[in-house]
């Protein structure tokens, strides 16, 4: 049965023989859906996949450890979307932070949240000229400033330049191609590139540079606490300008960096990259809903990991639960500015990093090898994130206080670390447990094997390691055991 007033299109089954109701609009389809948890628990969507860029250049654990020893090559060309609005009222009235000191030739961490205060997304928003900005980051971010821009009167031009397809069948064209040189060696090797000395801007100054002849925009960034630089410019010479640094690069052991090891850099910097975006509840969100496809990012997505609740809303983030309420400025209106507000930020869940107890991961692993004994949830290395969006729950003293969102393994800390959001009163050093595993073993995922869960080990002492993390973890309840495992806190 289908409500009322849901925008359907009929098209013919060709292997029944029968018309099927396909919805045109994400509204529809959650029109049509009785359980969006469940529907979005049982995507065929798995991980966020970084396309185009080989897995491996040489292995991942080398990969890891060159931007941390050496020098590291990133070619994030495929994997984000670059959209480019020409108005600094559309930035202001959807971002959380203050444009007033946005200058051009300067970027900024860029956080958009709904009417109700949660977060839709972020990314780096660079002020390119007085009236243009390029927004690079994930696609529902993209959608939001593109349906603002269509629907709220602005006086403006917006283009989005897609990421390339997950799994390419033949050649790829973007608009731009984006590199990034990271690690302790990189300025060395940027300015044997450069031919001459480049000014050491501040953190998100833009700049330009020289590679082999080629006059190329530059982002100051930094990965590893030293000082790097992004470098984009047209996509017809990406192959030209990467072998131009791997070459440079000999000399100062710099790496390719693969898609396998590249989300693991999350992790340890602590970005919380794919929030669920708050655009399924809500009479202000509707028009949102109407306006996106049914088969969308938004409409496709996955949700994995121990957590559960009926209620697609106890999966939104507030800006403060990834570390953005620094961010958040009430110098301006922005949508979801009275909702913020209201909210008292000593109340507010914070982001903090759980680093692994040692010997329940390995338990974990060591179920894979055991025939006799249960099969606990894969922890895949470097990255054990599953879906495109992960939520693992966290208890301390057997009470829930949070959720954890990310979990990766790091060769330059030796341990696992998982990114969460944490009640008020977790402290770094405090022990908690996070629990690995997922709702009825995993029975609905095509991306992991039906798992089980088993009693946890006393979890580890904890410690502080830098650059700051979060407390300790256990596994989820359900109809069978489940593992639990012991976490210590860092962020």
């Amino acid at each position: 049965m289908f409500a009322p007033g849901v925008a359907l299109a009929v098209r013919d089954d060709a292997e029944e023989g029968t018309p099927t109701m396909v919805a045109e609009s994400l509204q529809g389809l959650l029109d049509a859906t009785d359980d969006l948890v469940g529907h979005f628990r049982a995507s065929k969507v798995g991980k966020h996949v970084y396309p185009v860029v080989p897995a491996e250049f040489t292995n991942w654990q080398a990969e890891q450890r060159a931007w941390h020893t050496g020098g590291a090559l990133f070619d994030q060309s495929h994997h984000m979307v670059n959209y480019g609005p020409d108005a600094v009222k559309l930035v202001s009235d959807t971002g959380i932070g203050s444009v007033a000191d946005s200058d051009v030739d300067r970027a900024k961490q860029f956080t958009a949240t709904g009417h109700d205060g949660n977060v839709l997304g972020d990314g780096i928003l660079c002020r390119e000229a007085a009236n243009k900005f390029t927004f690079v980051g994930r696609i529902p971010t993209a959608h939001w400033l593109d349906f603002n821009a269509e629907t709220g009167g602005y006086d403006l031009e917006t283009r989005i330049d897609h990421r390339s397809p997950s799994r390419p069948t033949g050649p790829v064209s973007r608009e731009l191609h984006r590199f990034e040189v990271q690690g302790p060696l990189a300025w060395q090797l940027l300015e044997k590139i450069n031919g001459g000395p480049i000014e050491q801007a501040k953190f998100f100054q833009m700049g330009y540079m020289n590679v082999e002849a080629v006059r190329v925009r530059t982002l100051r960034h930094g990965v590893a606490g030293q000082p790097g630089l992004e470098l984009w410019g047209p996509y017809e010479m990406p192959g030209r300008i990467g072998d131009a640094i791997l070459a440079a690069g000999e000399e100062f052991g710099i790496l390719s960096v693969g898609s396998r090891a590249y989300p693991s850099v999350s992790g340890e910097v602590g970005w919380i990259p794919s929030p669920v975006p708050p655009i399924y509840t809500g009479d202000a969100m509707a028009d949102s809903r109407k306006w996106l496809p049914a088969d969308g990012f938004e409409a496709i997505g996955s949700i994995t990991g121990s957590y559960e609740s009926d209620r697609i809303e106890d999966y939104y983030v507030r800006p403060r639960d990834l570390g953005h309420g620094k961010l958040i400025k009430f110098d301006h209106d922005f949508i979801g500015r009275d909702s913020l507000e209201a909210l008292n930020p000593a109340e507010q869940r914070r982001k903090l990093t759980l680093a692994w107890n040692a010997d329940d991961l390995a338990r974990v692993h060591r179920s894979l090898f055991t025939p006799e004994g249960p099969v606990y949830k894969f922890f895949d290395l470097p990255n054990a994130t599953y879906g495109t969006a992960n939520f693992d729950s966290v208890l301390k003293d057997g009470a829930p206080v949070g959720v954890s969102t990310s979990t990766c393994y790091s060769s330059n800390e030796r341990r696992a670390l998982s990114l969460a959001a944490l009640a008020p009163g977790v402290e770094v050093g405090d022990e908690v447990e996070l629990v690995w595993g997922e709702p009825g073993g995993g029975d609905r995922l095509v991306v992991l094997e039906p798992q089980s869960r088993a009693p946890s080990a006393p979890p580890s002492a904890p410690r502080r390691t830098p650059p700051t993390r979060g407390p300790a973890t256990r596994a989820h309840a359900g109809t069978r055991p489940e593992f639990r495992s012991g976490l210590r806190r860092t962020h």
